[in-house]
């Protein structure tokens, strides 16, 4: 195991990355027991590390990019193999990898993910996403469900639907982002069906049409996910519904800004979610 100086200070790196850049995941964690919060960081923690290496390094080449994230997984999984890591990221990661018994296979699904962003610019058909969501969303599910403890092992299924309502919550609020960097997430038969087409960066009426679909699409996974909230212990239960609470809300903004997610990016106000997370940590 890392020693502990090196441990306090790869959890803290998890948390400032969470705090910077996933900060519906971080104000939620507050809902969890104290003890448990640094695990929720460390995994976000290091796939936000991986994500970066995909979209955000600047001007680095496609086949560096596809060798830094293949060296963050040999990385990890020799550390994994060794019990502990000296890097700023993956000594919490294997820490709770460790503590929880997380499935290393859900890294190598995770990572295989992030790999084909840096190939893959379209997705025929929802089927096709959700194969690729099956490694960048419905596995975090997965990876964090050991924390949360459930009480009956019919908490899996909602939990990787959960990961899936996220990751699709996402991919409609930051379509004029995913353009910028020339990837466009929903499937090419939604498009056609409705006529719309995100480059041109138009809120007409197919479009409409195609949001107001994709978002029903979207509310019956987390109308799926919501079952899987009933089977947490109490603590854990509130952390999800928060998260869950303050994601779908995305949702609604998408709607109130008739569908615009070109000029505006759809976001729930810091102290919108400090409030959420307040009202859900008071909950029975």
């Amino acid at each position: 195991m890392s020693d502990t100086t090196t441990l306090e200070r790869s959890y803290a790196y998890c948390r400032e990355l969470n705090r910077r850049h996933g900060t519906t995941y971080y104000w939620s964690a507050f809902a969890l027991p104290a003890a448990k919060r640094p695990h929720v960081w460390a995994l976000y923690g290091f796939c936000r590390y991986a994500d970066d290496i995909v979209d955000d390094l600047g001007d680095v080449s496609t086949d560096a990019r596809r060798y830094a994230l293949d060296d963050l997984g040999d990385q990890l999984f020799a550390a994994l193999d060794a019990g502990r890591s000296d890097e700023p990221v993956l000594a919490a990661v294997v820490d709770t990898t460790t503590r929880f018994g997380i499935d290393a296979q859900c890294f190598r699904r995770f990572l295989g993910a992030m790999a084909a962003d840096l190939d893959v610019t379209e997705y025929a058909t929802y089927d096709d996403l959700l194969g690729y969501m099956d490694g960048s969303a419905a596995v975090i599910g997965e990876m964090l469900l050991p924390i949360l403890e459930p009480l009956s092992p019919d908490a899996f299924a909602p939990a990787r639907d959960l990961g899936l309502a996220f990751q699709l919550t996402n991919f409609l609020r930051d379509v004029a982002e995913d353009l910028d960097r020339g990837r466009v997430y929903l499937p090419q038969e939604d498009l056609a069906r409705f006529g719309a087409d995100p480059r041109r960066r138009q809120v007409d009426g197919p479009w409409r049409e195609l949001m107001r679909f994709e978002i029903e699409r979207n509310r019956a996974l987390y109308r799926s996910a919501d079952r899987g909230i009933t089977l947490l212990p109490t603590s854990s239960a509130r952390c999800i519904r928060a998260a869950r609470v303050l994601y779908s809300g995305i949702l609604d903004r998408i709607e109130a800004a008739d569908y615009d997610v070109f000029s505006t990016r759809a976001r729930v106000p810091t102290w919108r979610k400090v409030a959420t997370v307040a009202r859900a940590s008071l909950a029975r």
